[in-house]
């Protein structure tokens, strides 16, 4: 569970992050805006470079905070915190391992950094890199979804999904695309999304 911890990326996250790079070369991209940890910042780094842009740091756009099970597998939390690990994987709105973020606090964290920086960049196409949880919140405020709603969407890392932020909130334009991570892939052509 890494949750808030700072870890870096490993060899196949390097390779990830050049190949979204590669995905995003021919777009527009106005501003790229990345959580603070160091696995999302390395992630944004290969794009900034090649739009000559500078990474923005969002302690806003952070993983949940996991506290006291940040660091350990799943079946260790589920051994020595058997009823917390229940409440967790069940999706329980108010709940929040010790030291950590409810998921009701974590996803109004996330959906109010989305609003601020949907208009502070109005008109604009901007990237933000993040993690998992703050995708599945944002995918949730788009389509509507209740927190304790099982997921039935792909989380995956260096995936691009793509929102559109309106006067009415969080739209969904595209979902999971990972086509760049294909081995075999070719990088988009300009324009195709």
């Amino acid at each position: 569970m890494q949750g808030q911890l700072d870890t870096a990326l490993d060899g196949r996250g390097r390779w990830q992050a050049e190949r979204l790079a590669d995905a995003l070369d021919g777009e527009s991209i106005d501003a790229i805006v990345s959580s603070d940890l160091m696995r999302a910042m390395c992630t944004a780094a290969p794009l900034a470079a090649r739009h000559g842009l500078r990474v923005r740091a969002e302690p806003a756009l952070r993983e949940r905070s996991f506290g006291v099970f940040q660091g350990f597998t799943y079946a260790h939390i589920a051994k020595h915190w058997p009823d917390e690990a229940v409440r967790w994987r069940a999706r329980d709105p108010q709940f929040g391992a010790v030291g950590g973020e409810t998921l009701v606090t974590f996803h109004l964290r996330v959906v109010e950094a989305a609003e601020r920086l949907g208009s502070e960049f109005a008109g604009r196409s901007v990237v933000w890199v993040t993690h998992g949880g703050v995708l599945d919140c944002l995918h949730r405020a788009a389509m509507r979804v209740a927190l304790d709603a099982a997921r039935s969407w792909a989380l995956d890392n260096a995936s691009i999904n793509r929102m559109l932020y309106t006067d009415q909130g969080l739209m969904l334009v595209g979902w999971g695309d990972v086509r760049h991570l294909d081995a075999q892939a070719q990088p988009l052509a300009t324009g195709e999304s």
